[in-house]
């Protein structure tokens, strides 16, 4: 079996796996930036007996399905070489979807005014479970601002969790993340279809090629193709 380097130097996320899943994520992070993706998560499940989830994305954050298929053709090999799970399971690859993990601190700010939750790894202001609307971020910190306060008096509460405290971060499904998730996917497909869309010379080279097709060369005489004449 080729042996893999646990060197994660090239893995930019603040939420990592561990055990078997950080095994997997190291073999597959460099095979999913060879074809223009990269990790969101990875994570072992009980479903149907054992399924490997590994979570996906392009560099802009989206996902299609025919983006899946492409990286479980191109993972699906990897992992069947490396053998990293002594058991056997099913291989399912999946979109981050709109109520996201966030995992990396541009996640973060992409989804300012939005509703999240957070679970640090150690007590902040005695807690470890937040959840509030973004409000900024900087290179050290997410602030957020609590969804209900608690007590008289707290209205201007904010809440600063820095990003080496954050073991788990999502997205809250609400109506404004669905209007917002749908409007990007309106424009997404609008500049797709405006990228298949042939240029006006493109256009004019193939009207061109076409004429030149049909017409009859300079030095044939007329009937040359009517055969059997």
């Amino acid at each position: 079996m080729t042996a893999i380097s646990e060197d994660r130097n090239d893995d930019d996320r603040l939420i990592r796996e561990s055990g078997i899943e950080a095994r997997v994520a190291a073999i597959i992070i460099p095979v999913l930036g060879a074809i223009g993706y990269r990790l969101v998560r990875v994570r072992m499940t009980a479903q149907d007996g054992a399924t490997l989830q590994i979570m996906a994305e392009r560099s802009d954050g989206t996902m299609t399905v025919e983006d899946c298929e492409e990286v479980s053709r191109a993972l699906s090999p990897v992992l069947d070489v490396e053998d990293p799970i002594d058991t056997a399971y099913q291989l399912e690859i999946s979109s981050p979807g709109i109520d996201r993990p966030l995992v990396r601190k541009e996640d973060f700010a992409a989804v300012e005014g939005h509703l999240v939750k957070i679970e640090t790894s150690i007590l902040l202001d005695g807690r470890k479970r937040f959840r509030g609307f973004i409000v900024e971020n900087d290179e050290e910190t997410v602030t957020i601002e609590p969804e209900t306060v608690e007590e008289d008096g707290d209205e201007d509460v904010l809440f600063g969790i820095p990003f080496e405290a954050i073991a788990e971060a999502r997205l809250v499904l609400t109506d404004d993340l669905v209007r917002d998730a749908l409007k990007q996917e309106k424009e997404e497909r609008r500049e797709r279809k405006r990228n298949r869309r042939p240029s006006a010379s493109e256009r004019a080279a193939q009207r061109s090629a076409k004429q030149d097709a049909t017409e009859p060369a300079g030095d044939e005489e007329p009937g040359t193709h009517a055969e059997g004449e």
